[in-house]
């Protein structure tokens, strides 16, 4: 029996959405607005609320505004942890390596025959429209979830070890 103890990390920053993005600009002056309102006119106490709710929301839009995925294998289980704003961590998922289907290249021709099924898509990337090379890595997992990852050569090569006739690296 062979057992594989490597221990492998990959920390991929994502792109925020230019929604996201607006709505912290929006969010930072409706705060600052209604925080001087406060203080300069009589509207008062409904001035501060509205202030304090603004900032409030300018908080936890900023979370979302910077977000990171840090990919670690080891011990034939892949974790994937959510990073926010380089300060919070939320663990978003735990994958055993022999209950993948299939890895491969998200636009390998291997994935052929998965293409016309329905599966739960997890997108733990950069989230970067067209890069090319394209750096992402579909993984099916378990006949329910598509995973798309955006990992480094060291770490597929990591999952190849142990399970060399489902990664494909083309």
């Amino acid at each position: 029996m062979v057992s594989d103890n490597s221990y492998v990390e990959c920390l991929v920053e994502s792109k925020a959405s230019p929604a996201i993005v607006v709505l912290k600009y929006i969010t930072l002056l409706l705060a600052i607005f209604f925080l001087v309102a406060f203080v300069v006119t009589p509207l008062g106490i409904f001035a501060l609320i509205f202030g304090i709710a603004a900032s409030v929301g300018y908080y936890f839009v900023s979370l979302n505004a910077s977000i990171e995925f840090e990919y670690q294998y080891c011990d034939k289980e892949i974790t994937v942890d959510k990073v926010l704003n380089k300060s919070r961590r939320k663990n978003v998922g735990k994958y055993e390596v022999g209950r993948i289907e299939i890895m491969a290249p998200s636009r390998s021709y291997h994935l052929d025959e998965y293409k016309n099924r329905t599966y739960k898509v997890l997108d733990y990337s950069a989230r970067e429209k067209n890069p090319q090379p394209d750096p992402t890595y579909t993984i099916i997992y378990d006949g329910k979830e598509k995973l798309i990852l955006e990992p480094t050569g060291d770490f597929v090569a990591a999952i190849r070890n142990v399970a060399p006739r489902k990664v494909f690296m083309d």
